[in-house]
């Protein structure tokens, strides 16, 4: 399982990579392991607005479905359309061609909430 450094996670596993006042957004390779192959993935659309926790949309994968929380507040400023014709590349790639969405950041310091790669995995890989 692949936990990369530099990346801020949530406990919902989610990962965002910040980019000056942008941040990427995307599963964890943990999350992706749990839910097994994932056939279905609905996001937000550009322009929408988000607030951190809630529900921006969800996943279904051949074990299950789940929602997607918002780990910072923003507006959206792109979707990952590649995951509409394949979103088994987040099983391939959770950090790179399978981030979900690319939003404004409103309050950065709402990253101060999410934790860094050595907690998220020792309180999730280290069970």
């Amino acid at each position: 399982m692949e936990i990369v450094q530099g990346l801020k996670y949530s406990q919902n596993h989610e990962w965002v990579r910040v980019e000056g006042s942008r941040a990427f957004m995307g599963i964890t390779d943990f999350a992706q392991e749990e839910f097994g192959t994932i056939v279905f993935v609905e996001l937000p659309e550009a322009g929408d607005s988000l607030k951190a926790g809630d529900p921006i949309g969800s996943m279904e994968s051949v074990k299950t479905v789940t929602e997607i929380y918002a780990p910072v507040s923003g507006k959206v400023l792109e979707v990952n359309r590649k995951l509409q014709e394949n979103p088994g590349i987040i099983n391939m790639q959770p950090y790179e061609g399978g981030w979900l969405i690319v939003v404004e950041m409103s309050d950065p310091s709402e990253l101060e909430q999410l934790w860094d790669a050595d907690k998220y995995e020792a309180t999730y890989v280290h069970e």
